[in-house]
């Protein structure tokens, strides 16, 4: 235990909060070979493969991931979030932090509708899956143009034999 006197003369440092997304807070220096911190809030890579994985015990699904190299040489496992993908191997991706508690080692996410990665058809929380508000209006007017634009289904005549 430090004396007073010794905490006058230097007093202690608040510890500093370390980042859990480390892997996209740096850039690659490709004239140096050397990584240099730059704290980014998302970063492009491409994919190396589109896998699922199960999640942790309560839990049972088998959800969507991609291994990603990013920009900065760093490989990463990131989560495609919505219903269906179109993404392959050597397809171009933009990964944020944000980890999925039940995957074990996944602490990134893929974001929809940026480069390669479509959008989801959605009304609600379209910013987290790429839909712009035009097309989400689309996509609900021509939903319900086509249901009444459906012919009505035809009666059979009836027969009668006498």
């Amino acid at each position: 235990m430090a004396r007073v006197s010794q905490l006058v003369r230097k007093p202690r440092k608040p510890k500093k909060k370390k980042s859990r997304f480390i892997d996209i807070a740096y850039d690659y220096n490709s004239l140096k070979n050397r990584m240099k911190l730059r704290r980014n809030p998302v970063k492009r890579g491409v994919c190396l493969t589109v896998r699922t994985m199960t999640p942790k015990k309560p839990n049972s699904a088998l959800r969507k991931v991609a291994r990603v190299r990013l920009s900065n040489k760093q490989v990463v496992t990131a989560y495609i979030q919505g219903e269906g993908h179109n993404l392959q191997e050597h397809s171009i991706v933009m990964v944020r932090a944000g980890r999925v508690p039940d995957l074990v080692g996944v602490k990134y996410h893929i974001v929809r509708g940026v480069y390669d990665t479509s959008g989801v058809s959605r009304q609600s929380s379209r910013s987290l899956y790429g839909m712009k508000k035009k097309a989400a209006e689309k996509a609900k007017h021509s939903g319900a143009t086509e249901e009444a634009a459906a012919p009505a289904p035809a009666e059979p005549a009836a027969e009668v034999k006498a």
